[in-house]
């Protein structure tokens, strides 16, 4: 396949300094794998089967790596194991590739096949194998090879994929978009209503609930669940603390220089440009005649600075740049996507002495002036060794502590005695209080991991170290209190403050309807809501092609569809709602018409490509449903319990 790449193009000698790899796109790829049977080709160990084909753990896994890879990188330090399960990172991947088999056996009936040049073709367009815009062998091969990947394993990746997306072109090729479809999305962009509406908190009917103590009693006999108490434990713990073992570290030099080279980008210096400009501040929005007169001045300005006149003198004098004006006209260094695009590219096309022509931004009219330039670099290893010695001996300071932690587990795991583990590493036993599943330990952050290792210990056990920001933590239980249902008296508090709140649910809900019949009936929704104390709101106007979003009230699918449905005839919107735990009554207050005339040829254009894109989704989603629902999917025991897990 490389022989034929090259064959295209001519061949170009490279010298390549391999600091980094993107791997987004090849990651990307290798989120669905293989096609068909060849899925359970190693191995054989299954996660799935759908109809007759097969999907391997081994390709689960990948997928599911590379899903866990993305997000950890998209959301970083707040990335943890509650938001891994929020995200459903296990369905998402499984889900990802049923619907690769599905697209494939539809791909198959439908006859579809990806020949041998479209795949070529496809790999020589990817940027991250290219150098200078054209492919590149080694590139390919390198990237491959920081990927563990073969060639043979990336194209037949890559081969599936593109059978996929002419799968799904297929299958999105049948729609159309007619002119009354446009009409309907620009009505949906245009039309606007503003409602007016009342929203019913239970909390304000909580002190209106009658309550006596036999009512309490059977609320809390049927409810007994509600309160019940959680089991809690507390725990005795050590904490070893990186920073204690930074002076035991001992850097070779060797390690030093790995560091260097796997850190680069660390020590990059960027490029850089200095520079000082004249601002002739100038509005988007100013007349003709203003931004002549600004021009003109600017022009006056740059004809003074071309032909030698002092470049600070110029600023001081005509700069409407204040904060730069008064140091004339100068910048300072300044890296690119720091400054406005169009400021940032003629500021960096100019060398150290040149100065531009007239060049706009939204701020105005700029003459720029480059005093100075720093080309792309990096440190010298002499020039940071300090910064390297120093972040090496906190990150090999954590490899200690833990060795000592574990040193620590091992020595006294049967017994559990983390007395005898605290006097020889000269550490003191700290204590918590109790707490259950849900509830942090008090002095220490991100305590959900121990608190997970902790409900799992028996009396005089160890759990093995555990390794957070703050350090390396060994484990013991101090005290466990099962669950149990308390007592009435101890919660009869509690079970009263539940129970108004029940009630006064009720009597919320009574009261919208009351409010709904009357605004039926004619009457004012202001008059009808004094009896509540709720306030009158409006929306404000909105469109329909805000989806399931109101103004004011969020989400709200239901009375978001039903509001343009709505006339001055038939003013008030057809149930109460209840949204976000409040019970709402709303009305037409007012209705903007979509002016038609405003649909020009260019808005057509546009509405039929946004129409055409969102069909083309809504064909494609609704075929694989209709796929996935007549097919037979099955999965293993070992895919079940990753479901369940989350």
């Amino acid at each position: 396949m490389l022989d034929l790449i090259r064959k295209k193009q001519q061949s170009t000698i490279i010298k390549f300094v391999f600091w980094a790899i993107i791997a987004t796109f090849v990651g990307t790829i290798f989120l669905v794998w293989g096609k068909g049977s060849d899925r359970a080709s190693n191995g054989g160990t299954l996660a799935a089967t759908v109809n007759d084909r097969q999907i391997a753990i081994t390709d689960y896994q990948r997928a599911y790596r590379n899903l866990y890879q993305f997000y950890q990188n998209l959301y970083k330090e707040k990335f943890n194991a509650e938001m891994e399960k929020q995200l459903g990172i296990a369905r998402t991947a499984i889900d990802q590739l049923v619907r690769q088999v599905l697209l494939e056996e539809e791909g198959d009936r439908l006859g579809i096949e990806v020949s041998r040049q479209e795949l070529v073709d496809s790999i020589s367009q990817i940027p991250q194998f290219q150098r200078d815009g054209v492919f590149d062998r080694q590139t390919y091969l390198q990237v491959l090879e920081y990927q563990r990947l073969t060639p043979d394993e990336f194209e037949a990746a890559q081969q599936s994929t593109l059978f996929a997306e002419k799968v799904e072109e297929q299958i999105m090729s049948s729609v159309t978009v007619t002119d009354a479809d446009i009409e309907d999305e620009f009505r949906k962009e245009n039309e606007k209503v503003n409602l007016s509406f009342v929203r019913l908190a239970p909390a304000l009917f909580e002190s209106k609930v009658e309550v006596a103590d036999e009512a309490l009693e059977t609320y809390f006999q049927d409810n007994q669940e509600e309160f019940r108490v959680p089991t809690k434990i507390a725990i005795r713990y050590l904490q070893f603390e990186p920073g204690r073992y930074e002076d035991d570290v001992v850097l070779e030099q060797n390690d030093i220089e790995k560091y260097y080279q796997r850190h680069l980008d660390k020590f990059e210096i960027e490029e850089q440009v200095s520079a000082a400009h004249v601002l002739v501040k100038l509005d988007q929005d100013a007349d003709d005649k203003t931004k002549e007169e600004k021009r003109k001045l600017a022009e006056t300005i740059l004809e003074k600075a071309k032909t030698g006149e002092d470049f600070a003198k110029l600023a001081r004098t005509y700069s409407d740049d204040t904060g730069s004006a008064a140091k004339g006209g100068s910048l300072g260094y300044f890296t690119r996507g720091t400054m406005v695009p169009s400021f940032e590219k003629a500021a960096f096309a100019l060398k150290p002495g040149q100065i531009s022509d007239i060049v706009e931004s939204p701020f105005g009219l700029h003459i720029i002036k480059a005093d100075g330039y720093i080309e792309p670099s990096v440190k010298p290893i002499d020039e940071v060794i300090d910064t390297i010695k120093a972040d090496l001996r906190k990150e090999m300071a954590v490899t200690v502590a833990f060795e000592k932690a574990m040193d620590a587990y091992n020595i006294n795991r049967k017994t559990g005695d983390l007395d005898k583990a605290a006097a020889d590493n000269d550490l003191g036993v700290k204590e918590s209080g109790l707490f259950d599943r849900v509830t942090p330990i008090d002095g220490i952050s991100e305590s959900s991991e121990i608190t997970a290792a902790a409900f799992a210990l028996d009396m005089n056990e160890l759990a093995r170290p555990i390794r957070l920001k703050s350090g390396i933590y060994l484990v013991g239980l101090k005290e466990r209190k099962e669950s149990h249902i308390p007592e009435f008296a101890d919660v009869k508090k509690e079970v009263e403050a539940a129970y108004r709140k029940q009630q006064a649910v009720g009597l919320a809900k009574a009261a919208a309807d009351e409010i709904l019949a009357g605004l039926k009936e004619g009457k004012k929704l202001s008059a009808l809501s004094k009896k509540s104390g709720a306030k009158v709101e409006e929306t404000g106007l909105f469109a329909e092609s805000y989806g399931a979003f109101v103004p004011r009230l969020g989400n709200a699918e239901e009375l978001a569809t039903q509001a343009f449905d709505l006339t001055e005839e038939n003013p008030v919107a057809p149930r109460v709602y209840e949204l976000g735990g409040r019970f709402v009554v709303a009305s037409l207050k007012k209705l903007e018409p979509a002016d038609m005339s405003k649909l020009d040829d260019e808005k057509r254009a546009e509405l039929r490509e946004k129409v055409n894109n969102s069909k083309r989704r809504e064909v494609l989603e609704n075929r694989i449903a209709e796929l996935k629902a007549a097919a037979e999917i099955v999965y293993t025991p070992y895919m079940q319990s990753m479901l369940e897990r989350g």
